[in-house]
């Protein structure tokens, strides 16, 4: 499995068209899991997408390929690594209105990209308190995430 030590991993910035091609295909799983990974945590912690709350599904998932802002890249001996930033449509940009995703393809001659996974934040602060978020700001930078 590739870590962030084994992947070399680039700068942020606005999507080329190789990643685009990448996102267009992992498009509609990305919906369909935006919408699967809310309905999941809110029944065990809704703090996740608690910025998207009064949004339909189809609000949230309302996202398209003009939507997709930022990338980061990595090339492992397995292949590319994609993390991307998508801006939900439905939302005003001046607060939490986007996700992050990650996902995974072996290059142009080899299999579809997949989606790897949905960024969803667990975060441990000194007083013990947790604060949970699926749902991030234009501000928050594209990091490596594995979950």
């Amino acid at each position: 499995m590739a870590t962030e030590s084994t992947v070399d991993f680039g700068s942020a910035h606005p999507p080329k068209e190789e990643s685009i091609h990448v996102f267009k295909e992992i498009l509609p799983k990305l919906k369909h899991e935006i919408v699967h990974l809310r309905h999941d945590h809110d029944k065990h912690e809704p703090e996740y997408f608690a910025a998207v709350r009064d949004l339909s599904d189809h609000d949230l998932a309302g996202f398209t390929e003009a939507d997709f802002v930022e990338v980061r890249v990595g090339r492992s001996a397995y292949g590319v690594h994609l993390f991307g930033k998508v801006r939900i449509p439905a939302l005003p940009d001046s607060g939490p209105a986007y996700i992050h995703f990650r996902a995974f393809t072996d290059g142009p001659e080899g299999e579809p990209a997949k989606l790897h996974s949905i960024h969803t934040e667990e975060k441990e602060h000194e007083s013990g308190d947790k604060t949970y978020r699926a749902i991030f700001t234009k501000k928050d930078p594209l990091e490596w995430f594995d979950t």
